[in-house]
C-alpha cells in the first residue's frame, strides 16, 4: 500500500502539473468596451502578438470589438508594461463567448500575419503633422516611410497597407500659398518638392504627382490597401480625374491652366468620388467640391460629431471591422478635407458613418480590382481645428480616442483571414 504522505506528494505534483498544462494553453481576452483602460495600445499588443505568431481572434461587435489569444507570458507582460487590460479567460468561457457569438450580430476573424505597413510622408514633414503617424507610435507598431523615390523605383509591392494623409497630389502645395507662400517652411516644400520632380524628369511637379497617384493606384488594384485622410483623400481622386492636365494655375507652377479641363476630366479613375468640380484659384483653401468643410459655420467640439453606421458581422465582415468602437457617436474634427458631400460619392462606395441631419459623409469604404481603399475626412480626431504651426497631440491623453480607433482599425483590417476580406 504506498505511503499516505508519497502519494499526496504525487497527487499534488500532478495537480501542479495540470494547472501549468492549462496556464500554457489558457488565453486571454483583451476587451475593447468601456471598461478598457487604453484602447490605442491594445492593437499594438494584437500586433506584437502576430509577430510572435500567435493566432489571434478579433471578436467583431463582441464588447466593443475584443481581442482573444493565447495567454503567452510575453504577451501578458507587453499588456501588463503598456497598461492594456486584460482577461484570464478559461475553456469554458471561450466555448460561452463562441456561443454567444453564434447567436447574435457577432463574428470572430481570425488574424493571420502581422501586415507590412508604409506611410507615405515627405522627409520634410514632422511626425506630428500625420495623426496616423502618430497613431502607430503611440500603439508601438512598426512602420516604414516613404515617398516618391521609393514609389516610383516599385517599393510599394513589398507592402501590404499605405496611409497617405495631407499630401497634395495636384502639386498646389496644399493651396496653402494665399497664407504660407512668404513662410520659410512653404517655400523650402516647394523647393523639396521641385527638386524631386527634376531628379526624375518632370518639368512640374504637378506632373510627378499624378504619376505617383497612378502607381498608388495600381498598388491597390493589386490587391494593396490604402487608408487615406485629410487633404490626401480628394487631391489623389482629382490627380487621377485630371492626368495628364494642367489644372494648376501660373502663380504655382508659372503657366496656365489648360482652358478645356473641366470637358476631360476622367472619374473613371477615381477610387471614389465622381461629377466634382475643380477650384483652381489659388487664393481659394479647397481644391474641389467634394469637401463638405464649412469654416464659417464652426460648431465646436461639443457641437459636432458623427454617427458609425452598423452592419452584418456575419454578412458584412469588412465594414463591420472598420467600424469596431466603444461608442457609434464620435466626435467631428476639421481638415482641410472635412468630409465629403454624399452626391460626390460613387454608388459603389460603402459609406461607413455619416453626419446626422448633414449632406455629408465622413468615413467611405470600397474595392478597385483586387485591393481595397477607406477615406476618413479631417485632421486629426482629437484636434478640433487643426492649424499650421499647433503644438502636436499627446496620445497619452486621449488613449480611449474612438476616433483613433477608426485609424487603428484600418490598419489591422489587412490582417484578417483572406476570405473575410473578400466578402
Amino acid at each position: 500500500m504506498p505511503h499516505p504522505i508519497k502519494a499526496l506528494r504525487t497527487a499534488i505534483l500532478l495537480l501542479l502539473i495540470l494547472l501549468i498544462a492549462e496556464a500554457a494553453v489558457a488565453e486571454i481576452l483583451i476587451p475593447m468596451d468601456r471598461g478598457q483602460t487604453n484602447h490605442l495600445k491594445a492593437y499594438g499588443v494584437a500586433f506584437e502578438a502576430l509577430k510572435n505568431q500567435l493566432t489571434v481572434k478579433w471578436l467583431l461587435n463582441y464588447r466593443g470589438g475584443s481581442f482573444l489569444m493565447p495567454g503567452a507570458p510575453e504577451t501578458i507582460a507587453i499588456c501588463n508594461i503598456r497598461g492594456v487590460r486584460y482577461e484570464n479567460i478559461s475553456s469554458a468561457e471561450t466555448a460561452a463567448i463562441y456561443q454567444e457569438i453564434q447567436e447574435a450580430n457577432m463574428e470572430a476573424v481570425t488574424l493571420e500575419k502581422e501586415p507590412k505597413i508604409a506611410v507615405y510622408i515627405p522627409p520634410n514633414t514632422l511626425p506630428w503633422d500625420d495623426a496616423v503617424s502618430m497613431a502607430l507610435e503611440y500603439a508601438e507598431i512598426d512602420y516604414d516611410r516613404l515617398w516618391d523615390d521609393e514609389v516610383l523605383s516599385g517599393k510599394l509591392n513589398d507592402y501590404d497597407w499605405l496611409h497617405l494623409h495631407h499630401e497634395d497630389f495636384t502639386g498646389q502645395y496644399g493651396k496653402f500659398y494665399a497664407s504660407y507662400r512668404h513662410t520659410e517652411w512653404y517655400q523650402n516644400d516647394v523647393k523639396v518638392n521641385e527638386a524631386m520632380a527634376a531628379k526624375h524628369g518632370y518639368q512640374k511637379v504637378w506632373q510627378l504627382k499624378h504619376d505617383i497617384a497612378l502607381k498608388i493606384r495600381e498598388f491597390v488594384s493589386s490587391g494593396g490597401f490604402l487608408f487615406a485622410m485629410c487633404g490626401a483623400v480628394d487631391t489623389i481622386d482629382i490627380a487621377l480625374a485630371a492626368r495628364g492636365i494642367d489644372v494648376v494655375d501660373a502663380m504655382i507652377d508659372g503657366d496656365g491652366i489648360e482652358a478645356d479641363y473641366g470637358d476631360r476630366l476622367n472619374y473613371d479613375r477615381c477610387f471614389a468620388f465622381e461629377n466634382f468640380k475643380l477650384k483652381t484659384s489659388p487664393f481659394e483653401y479647397e481644391f474641389s467640391d467634394i469637401d463638405a468643410s464649412d469654416y464659417s459655420k464652426l460648431r465646436g467640439a461639443e457641437g459636432d460629431y458623427f454617427q458609425l453606421f452598423d452592419f452584418s458581422a456575419k454578412y458584412d465582415p469588412v465594414p463591420t471591422m472598420l467600424t469596431q468602437s466603444h461608442t457609434n457617436i464620435i466626435n467631428g474634427f476639421m481638415g482641410q478635407t472635412t468630409s465629403f458631400f454624399r452626391d460626390k460619392v460613387k454608388k459603389s462606395v460603402i459609406i461607413l458613418a455619416e453626419v446626422p441631419s448633414q449632406s455629408d459623409v465622413k468615413y467611405i469604404h470600397g474595392n478597385l480590382g483586387k485591393g481595397t481603399f477607406t477615406f476618413y475626412g479631417g485632421h486629426d480626431p482629437e484636434d478640433y481645428q487643426h492649424m499650421v504651426g499647433d503644438p502636436e497631440t499627446i496620445l497619452d491623453l486621449h488613449k480611449n480616442s474612438p476616433g483613433y480607433r477608426l485609424i487603428l482599425n484600418n490598419i489591422l483590417f489587412p490582417a484578417a483571414e483572406k476570405k473575410k476580406l473578400k466578402t
